[in-house]
């Protein structure tokens, strides 16, 4: 049980360095190609990868079981749009330099998804969530009252999307990976026709005629599929609650390469509003270790 406790702790740890650190290094290496091609080659790349990782898997008697059932493909449907949201604006945050803000959003997104567990699956919550649960919204009101150039929309469409998307995925019992292909072959053919556009109007840089970049831009693939089959293979060994702090490793390393590594503009108010954030977050853990 021990060996199977650090295993997952292990994969845990891999899949949220790989977002927090990995990820964030490599798309914004990449950004120069503007985040809407960015955005597209995440897209299809990811559609690809799950389709090859399914084939190898030989998971297909999965994929057809999980779409023959009508309220599978319904929330999928909406997963799908909202994971697509999280993905392009997550990206645009990395492209406009607002990768403080969007940490901002996988700080408060655990907490925010506490308050849905209440509203939608009447989980009981006790005083000091509900208390973690004030402290975010003092956060942001406290920005939004002080100044409303600091509003910090890009983290809250960040958590909102990925919040949602947790909620909707809970309400359906399929594969992650499954669930994922579906969601990304709902998105495939959108992402198809914008490529094309971009292509047609000649602003593409991926082509035949830069293997290198085009074999790197490849990688958005595996990018994206990879943490999160590390961090769900995570989940299911040792559980949600040791993996939800674990998690913040996640927006820890985006803050700390946004403000020491990309030098991104850090104000008073939002300094204030991470204290508080962050002290919501660390009440939100004490209590989560104590229930566990």
């Amino acid at each position: 049980m021990n060996q199977q406790f650090n295993k997952g702790l292990i994969l845990t740890s891999l899949g949220s360095f790989w977002w927090g650190f990995v990820g964030v290094i490599y798309f914004e290496m990449v950004t120069f190609i503007g985040h809407i091609e960015l955005v597209v080659h995440r897209c299809l790349w990811t559609a690809v990868m799950l389709i090859i990782s399914t084939l190898f898997l030989n998971k297909w008697k999965t994929f057809i079981k999980t779409i023959s059932n009508k309220k599978n493909i319904i929330y999928l449907f909406i997963s799908g749009l909202l994971i697509f949201i999280n993905w392009a604006i997550w990206i645009y945050a990395v492209a406009t330099n607002r990768i403080i803000d969007a940490s901002f959003g996988y700080f408060i997104m655990p907490i925010i998804s506490v308050l849905l567990g209440y509203l939608f699956f009447k989980e009981k919550l006790n005083q000091k969530r509900i208390f973690s649960i004030f402290l975010v919204f003092i956060s942001i009101f406290f920005m939004i009252f002080l100044n409303i150039k600091t509003l910090p929309w890009v983290g809250l469409i960040v958590a909102l999307s990925w919040a949602f998307y947790n909620l909707v995925r809970k309400k359906i019992n399929v594969d992650t990976d499954i669930g994922l292909l579906i969601e990304s072959l709902y998105i495939f053919p959108f992402a198809l026709i914008v490529f094309y556009m971009i292509f047609a109007k000649g602003l593409n840089d991926f082509s035949l005629g830069n293997p290198g970049l085009s074999l790197f831009l490849l990688l958005a693939g595996p990018m994206t599929v990879i943490p999160l089959f590390l961090y769900v293979r995570g989940v299911e060994l040792i559980g949600l609650g040791a993996t939800g702090m674990i998690f913040y490793i996640t927006p820890t390393l985006q803050f700390i390469l946004g403000y020491f590594y990309y030098d991104e503009d850090f104000s008073l108010i939002k300094l204030v509003s991470f204290i508080i954030i962050w002290i919501a977050v660390i009440i939100y853990l004490k209590d989560l270790y104590e229930s566990n």
